[in-house]
């Protein structure tokens, strides 16, 4: 139950840092679509949390900074919900469960969300506003003007799983679901 308990509280940061980082980078003006601050926390939650607790971390973080802030704008949000959830679940199963490393399930992970991202965006622009879907401009945004966000979650992501890793001194558990670390 303690384990519960403190898994909750480790997704409710990290969804809170998901508010909080992105929201910095706003004041600063240091270009959110560009350094990806919302990504960093719940990529992180797929590395730490149940695939559960990790899609709703990711489902959760984006649609709070809408409440929040009005970003991301709608209906893109839904777009982002999608995207940043399937980063969560895709991470923690790769990693849990598939017992992939880091970086591969970080890579599997990133490229599962941009794919969700792409089918959510074209389901928005097609189906909800009724424009023609420019494939080129959507793949631009995911993968030119985020480059700069990308390399630093390639780099940071697994220095902070391996320094979390290091700093509890536990095994991480084979599967999450149970709540338990072994």
């Amino acid at each position: 139950m303690q384990n519960k308990i403190k898994n909750l509280v480790a997704a409710g940061l990290l969804v809170a840092a998901g508010i909080l980082m992105p929201m910095a980078f706003h004041t600063y003006k240091l270009g959110g679509p560009v350094f990806l601050p919302m990504h960093i926390p719940v990529l992180l939650g797929g590395f730490m949390l149940s695939k559960n607790l990790a899609a709703l971390v990711g489902l959760l973080t984006p649609f709070l900074n809408f409440v929040i802030t009005s970003m991301p704008s709608p209906p893109f949000v839904f777009a982002m919900m999608a995207e940043l959830a399937t980063y969560g679940l895709v991470s923690s199963i790769l990693f849990h469960e598939r017992k992939w490393g880091i970086y591969p399930a970080l890579f599997g992970a990133m490229l599962s969300g941009r794919l969700a991202s792409i089918v959510a965006n074209w389901l928005i622009i097609t189906g909800i506003l009724g424009m023609p879907f420019n494939f080129a401009k959507v793949m631009t945004s995911l993968f030119i003007t985020g480059l700069p966000g990308i390399i630093i979650q390639v780099i940071l992501i697994p220095l902070i799983v391996k320094l979390i890793q290091s700093r509890t001194a536990l095994q991480w558990q084979s599967n999450p679901a149970d709540g338990e670390r072994r």
